[in-house]
Formats: structure tokens, C-alpha cells, sequence
């Protein structure tokens, strides 16, 4: 890739066991992890990957934070100054639904200028039985349009709609009002070969400081 660089945070939120995880490993490395290969996220991680949009590189700087409310302080830490969050919900759990608003509120109270996507995830699983879905699309809908945002129904296990959502934060973070916004984060486009998903994750964690030392 080649062209002027431009670098952009992006925070991942949502309850616990949506998936937020399995979307950055589709994403970043175009792969479904089950069983002992996907482990819980503690505190956060990150993962960064350049994008080219016309003729910049647009590296997107993606923290993938804990869903669990034990960590929900910790959370605020690392959405502060994100310019794009996107915000996950289980398309087969309601109540992930009601998180999601929460976190909304958060951010609409706190990071103001942040550019908010919601993202339902599990989608596989409704093609493989309909009645799964507690989460009506419409009333999504209805309430990305209240809050100004844009919706992606996604599946980390066929990768539907998951390149989709990441090029539509890159392209918008690549409009003139969007980049106008302060708070960019300088991450190297060359340090982008990190490995989400092993057993002992070897990608930038940050799980010590949850530890009561």
C-alpha cells in the first residue's frame, strides 16, 4: 500500500460473549476460532490494520475491550478518544441488545464526536433456524437512525458482512468532517502482523492491570 497515512482508533463494545473477539479475528485474519482457540478477553486488546481508501492508508487502531460489567470502567478507559465504536449485540440475546444501548449512552455522553456502528452478530445462526432471532431488525434500525448510526447484521463464522463494516469505518473516517475530528491514534502500519485468538495470545494485551497487585 502506498499513499499519505492516516491512523484512526476504533473500540470494540458490547456485552460479554457477542462475539466482538471472533469479528476482529474474521477481520484481521480471515479466520473462525472455536473451542480452547478462543479465549475470554480481560481488560483489552489491540490489533492494528492499514486499509487503503482512494489514495490514503487509513490504519485502523482497534481495541478490543472485555464485554464483562466488572470491566466496564476499565472499558471507558480505552474508548477515550476513539473516533469510530462499534458496538455489538448478539442477534440471538435481546438483553445484549439493551447493553448495547447502554454503551451508546456512554458514548454519546462521553466521547460525543465518536462515530457509533452497531453490529449484530450470529447471523449464521439465524440462517440456520429463524426463530433464534430476539432481536427485531426494524426496531435496530429505528434506533440507528435516532442515534445516527449505521447497522451490519455479521457472522465471524462465514465472514458475512464483516469486511463490509471495517471498510465502511475506514471510508468514513476518510470523509473531510470525520478526519476534522481530534484525538487521532499514531500506530505503525508496519506493526500490524499480531495474532488474535491463540491460546497464549501473543497480540498487545493489557490484561495485568486487571490484577490486584
Amino acid at each position: 500500500m502506498s499513499g499519505m497515512r492516516v491512523d484512526a482508533k476504533v473500540v470494540m463494545l458490547g456485552k460479554e460473549s457477542v462475539g466482538k473477539t471472533s469479528l476482529v479475528e474474521r477481520y484481521v485474519h480471515q479466520r473462525f476460532l472455536v473451542g480452547p482457540y478462543q479465549n475470554q478477553t480481560i481488560g483489552a486488546a489491540f490489533v492494528a490494520k492499514p486499509i487503503q481508501v482512494g489514495h490514503k492508508v487509513i490504519t485502523l487502531g482497534i481495541w478490543d475491550t472485555a464485554g464483562s460489567e466488572r470491566y466496564e470502567a476499565m472499558s471507558r478507559i480505552y474508548y477515550r478518544g476513539a473516533r469510530a465504536a462499534i458496538v455489538c449485540y448478539d442477534l440471538t440475546d435481546s438483553s445484549s441488545f439493551q447493553r448495547a444501548a447502554f454503551w451508546v449512552k456512554e458514548l454519546q455522553k462521553c466521547e460525543e464526536h465518536c462515530q457509533i456502528y452497531l453490529c449484530g452478530t450470529k447471523k449464521d445462526l439465524l440462517l440456520e433456524d429463524r426463530s433464534l432471532r430476539q432481536v427485531d431488525f426494524h426496531d435496530v434500525q429505528d434506533f440507528a437512525e435516532e442515534i445516527n448510526a449505521q447497522n451490519f447484521e455479521t457472522s465471524s463464522k462465514t465472514g458475512s458482512n464483516v469486511d463490509e463494516l471495517f471498510q465502511k469505518v475506514a471510508e468514513d473516517y476518510n470523509n473531510t468532517a470525520f478526519q476534522n475530528m481530534t484525538g487521532l491514534l499514531c500506530v505503525s502500519a508496519e506493526e500490524t502482523s499480531v495474532n488474535l485468538g491463540q491460546q497464549k495470545p501473543s497480540y498487545y494485551s493489557f490484561q495485568s492491570c486487571c490484577n490486584s497487585n
